[in-house]
């Protein structure tokens, strides 16, 4: 499909500035100087070819993995693909329940309906949601906890600016367990006769000052295996926010990422800005929004991570949908392995928010007999959530397998 050619009056440079204003408004960080770098980049492409234009305005405004599927919806929007502008009609229309079984096709992101509408008509939505909450205060909940229980894929911009903002209070407990390390302890614990001899040494044997020993507490590891294929794009998203801000707020946290292949972030997640964390971590892993295979990605870490990180009674959160490509080979093995390597093994899966959640897929059935805990991880109030589900217990007790919905 040919582009219009820009005119004299500078039609077509307008069209690129309000381009980047709807992907502003649809999320992407997206400045004044980025705005000219693109104007200045088509200036040199030319407009001869959709695809050059396309992939010059992609090469300004994209910079990270999970900013693709929003910057190619937009564009095909903005500069008319009718096939795009039919799904945004069929969403303006009453659906059906044949509708959604029969939709296979993508859906359209809901921040970008909402940074294509027209300014009027969400200034006239505001203004009825508010007259609403006047009129109906006595009986509606806050918008903290309607935030709360909001699912992250159906969030709007303003939401998950929010979520983002409530992802950095939110803190894990860290619960010390005893190591076999010993240090000195003036009044409790056991005797420590090497230092008791030496200090009747000095005092010439006169009298024999007792002198005590006692374990080293230390929280233990945490390893995080978090699934950042395509069917897990919209949470691995807003989760690697809430992970930035669990490594940074505790020590001996280690964070994996894994789609086709294993990649460990944890030294980017311990950057104190979590916008160049992400950015980062969006350089270093090739596989993002991609396909799935999780056995061989557990037998990577199995192999190459396992004694490593895995020590001292490490509590593994392993956040995945559990589809594999792969038909699960091999992946009952590994995760039965990664069971016996840890000290509790936590499933967080965004499917089981759904009430008719079945274990019907062949990656499900394999990994289910193999974990302690089996939680949904979908909105803010799951994460919460978490700090109540770690094992409060001591650790020489031993460990309870749960299923939470």
């Amino acid at each position: 499909m040919p582009l219009p050619q820009a005119t004299d009056n500078g039609t077509f440079v307008e069209n690129i500035i309000h381009f980047a204003r709807t992907l502003r408004r649809a999320g992407l960080p997206l400045g004044p100087g980025r705005v000219i770098e693109a104007i200045k980049a088509v200036e040199c492409s030319g407009l001869e070819r959709r695809d050059d234009f396309y992939w010059t305005l992609h090469s300004v405004f994209v910079n990270r993995h999970d900013q693709w599927p929003l910057f190619d919806q937009a564009f095909h929007i903005f500069w008319k693909n009718p096939d795009i502008l039919k799904k945004m009609m069929d969403m303006m229309l009453p659906t059906t329940y044949l509708d959604k079984v029969a939709g296979n096709e993508e859906e359209i992101s809901k921040r970008l309906s909402q940074a294509l509408a027209p300014s009027d008509a969400l200034d006239g939505a505001n203004d009825d949601q508010g007259e609403e909450i006047e009129i109906n205060a006595e009986l509606t909940t806050s918008d903290q906890e309607m935030l709360q229980q909001k699912d992250f894929e159906s969030m709007s911009v303003e939401e998950l600016e929010q979520a983002k903002r409530a992802m950095k209070t939110l803190q894990l407990p860290i619960r010390e367990v005893k190591t076999r390390r010993l240090r000195a302890n003036m009044r409790q614990g056991k005797v420590d006769m090497r230092r008791t001899l030496r200090a009747a040494l000095r005092s010439g044997g006169a009298t024999i000052p007792l002198r005590y020993k006692s374990q080293i507490k230390k929280h233990p590891p945490l390893v995080v295996l978090c699934d950042i294929s395509g069917s897990m794009t919209q949470y691995s998203r807003m989760l690697l926010h809430f992970l930035h801000a669990m490594t940074n707020d505790r020590d001996r946290v280690h964070t994996f990422v894994f789609g086709t292949r294993l990649t460990n972030i944890t030294h980017y997640m311990r950057y104190r800005d979590v916008d160049e964390a992400l950015d980062a971590v969006s350089e270093k892993v090739e596989d993002w929004s991609g396909g799935t295979r999780i056995g061989a990605t557990i037998a990577e870490f199995n192999k190459f991570w396992s004694r490593r990180v895995l020590g001292q009674g490490a509590v593994v959160l392993f956040i995945s949908d559990g589809l594999d490509r792969d038909s699960a080979h091999g992946l009952e093995r590994e995760m039965d392995r990664l069971h016996k390597s840890c000290r509790q093994l936590i499933w967080l899966n965004p499917l089981l928010r759904f009430d008719r959640f079945e274990p019907k897929a062949a990656g499900i059935k394999a990994i289910l007999p193999h974990v302690d805990i089996f939680k949904t991880v979908h909105n803010l109030q799951s994460l919460q959530d978490l700090s109540h589900i770690l094992p409060q217990a001591d650790m020489s007790q031993p460990v309870q397998r749960r299923f939470v919905a």
